[in-house]
């Protein structure tokens, strides 16, 4: 389903492209330059190192756990999810396989993995109350405005459940997970369903420091508010007349709606008509928001290949490092030194 849903995304990126203009949308994607490219990807790599600590702030305390391995685990996160052909799903499991790879415990890396996830969430509903109190206030009457909000309240409860189910009764929850995961990534997690209990154990001592937790969610709403600055730098190197709080509203709505589209990778299609779209709320044409969304594109592959490559050599290391201890291991101990 996740194939068929990115393919037909593709296919309507590509008629919002063409029946816009193609060469209008391009010309002002190369007008940026390689200085402004390099911008934006400098803009995203601190916003990598913000996601990091967010995730890093839930992991229970101990000393061999470092900050570079969640800000590296969510940068595995978010290349897989943007770029691989899975749903965003997909990355969320591999963003904790990579966590493992430097030494972060399964349960540790799954639980903190689901935490973190339900403080950004919380942390998104914060960013779109944001973005509609802008659109009201920008455009007062608007027929966006009521179904948003009663879709933000609909997303409280299920944020607010989502607490509680980790909290009392999550393992049912995660053994259903760790099967689509191993489904999804030829078994991977179905190492991880074996230790559930374990996983309950880690999400247990995450929630008995409510600071984390506490933490983790006002670092996510910072780090959404970043993304804002991402769009509004986007939107000015492209020659857009907007301010920081038009470009803050454009990213929460359009999170808004990318909300509804978990199963299709990358938001193919998807993120195109939402900037589309939104970015006419508040004036912007539509060429110059599909510019930005390409744009942002742009930026996820130059940062993402680079990312992913990186990891499947780790993947290699690690096998390999397997491989050469079970031939030692099969070789018996070492004969004594003579001398």
């Amino acid at each position: 389903m996740s194939l068929a849903l990115g393919l037909a995304g593709i296919a309507l990126a590509t008629a919002l492209i063409a029946w816009f203009g193609f060469q209008h949308i391009l010309r002002a994607i190369l007008s940026i330059g390689v200085a402004g490219f390099a911008a934006v990807c400098a803009w995203q790599l601190v916003l990598f190192a913000v996601l990091g600590l967010c995730w890093f702030v839930l992991l229970p305390a101990a000393p061999r756990w470092r900050l570079w391995v969640a800000v590296w685990a969510r940068m595995v996160r978010d290349a897989a999810g943007g770029l691989l052909p899975f749903s965003l799903v997909g990355g969320f499991v591999l963003g904790a396989r990579s966590m493992t790879l430097h030494g972060v415990a399964w349960p540790v890396a799954t639980g903190s993995t689901v935490v973190d996830l339900t403080t950004e969430f919380v942390a998104q509903i914060a960013l779109v109350l944001i973005g509609l109190l802008i659109l009201a206030a920008r455009s007062p009457g608007s027929a966006v405005t009521m179904p948003a909000f009663l879709g933000l309240v609909a997303a409280l409860l299920a944020g607010v459940a989502f607490f509680w189910i980790q909290r009392r009764s999550a393992s049912p929850f995660m053994r259903v997970v760790m099967r689509l995961g191993g489904r999804a990534l030829g078994g991977w997690a179905d190492a991880a369903e074996g230790h559930v209990e374990s996983i309950q154990q880690s999400l247990n001592a995450i929630y008995a420091a409510p600071w984390r937790v506490a933490a983790g969610t006002i670092l996510h709403l910072l780090g959404w508010l970043g993304t804002g600055f991402a769009s509004f730098i986007a939107f000015r190197l492209l020659g857009a007349h907007i301010d920081y709080i038009g470009a803050l509203g454009i990213e929460a709505l359009l999170h808004a709606a990318l909300a509804t589209a978990i199963l299709v990778p990358g938001y193919a299609g998807v993120q195109e008509a939402a900037y589309a779209g939104v970015g006419a709320l508040f004036g912007q044409p539509a060429e110059m928001s599909l510019a930005v969304s390409l744009l942002r594109r742009a930026r996820d592959v130059a940062l993402g290949v680079p990312i992913l490559i990186v990891w499947q050599v780790l993947e290699i290391s690690r096998r390999r490092q397997k491989g050469q201890g079970s031939a030692l291991d099969k070789l018996g101990p070492a004969a004594p030194d003579p001398n």
